[in-house]
């Protein structure tokens, strides 16, 4: 069985919205309610898991989760102060049986499931993969900067790619990567680092630079962008 975990618990402080961007409405519908109806449309998905803010678990699953078109939600949940401990709350809920699990930014509402099709299939096919994270190779020209700001050295770019989600693991794997994070106090800033830092094995597959993450209120024109011609091609 494949599974998804949504992570749509943070604070969201760089939006600036009380609503917060999760539950900001583009292109008629709610951020988290696309990125859902895009693992509906992905039939390479069996169950969903949603992680929300602790304090509106309820909110979330009235506004954006139990709407026309999603049905694959098995569950939503509060979230912890961090995002391991969310992700970890997220992996706690999901039914039994899952052999590989996305996990995937509930803001990131931009996704194809043809992306997350892929990132499944690149794990599926590779018995000495322990996960997968979706990105795109970087086009700009990296500077390593001092605190002062002083630049001292210019990164070969070839060698760096730009993260972004779903990032897809065998559950064991991400399961025990987490217990040990959590004895360690370790904090990665994605999912993939915690697997990275206990010897998984951890590969790139390319994927769209389309899918942006919304961050701040001038996403959401960018998303409107991209989404509504979707919303005309499904009628």
């Amino acid at each position: 069985m494949n599974a998804a975990v949504i992570a749509a618990g943070g604070s969201g402080e760089r939006f600036g919205h009380s609503s917060g961007k999760q539950l900001a409405v583009v292109a008629g519908l709610p951020v988290l309610t696309h990125t859902l109806l895009a693992f509906e449309r992905c039939e390479d998905v069996d169950a969903v898991v949603v992680v929300t803010h602790p304090d509106r678990v309820d909110e979330y699953r009235r506004v954006a989760v139990d709407v026309p078109g999603v049905s694959k939600v098995v569950a939503v949940v509060a979230g912890g102060a961090t995002r391991i401990q969310s992700v970890r709350a997220g992996l706690a809920a999901l039914p039994e049986g899952v052999d590989l699990v996305a996990i995937h930014d509930g803001a990131r509402a931009a996704i194809k499931p043809e992306t997350i099709s892929a990132a499944f299939a690149a794990l599926a096919g590779r018995d000495d993969v322990d996960g997968v994270v979706v990105g795109y190779p970087c086009v700009d020209t990296l500077k390593e900067v001092d605190p002062g700001g002083r630049v001292i050295a210019t990164p070969d770019r070839t060698r760096f790619w730009n993260a972004q989600t779903p990032q897809v693991f065998r559950a064991s794997a991400l399961s025990r990567a987490q217990w040990r994070a959590g004895i360690a106090g370790f904090e990665g800033t994605d999912d993939a680092a915690l697997v990275e830092a206990v010897g998984g094995v951890v590969i790139m597959v390319a994927g769209p630079r389309s899918n942006l993450k919304v961050t701040v209120p001038e996403d959401l024109a960018i998303l409107a962008a991209l989404l509504e011609p979707r919303a005309g091609e499904a009628g």
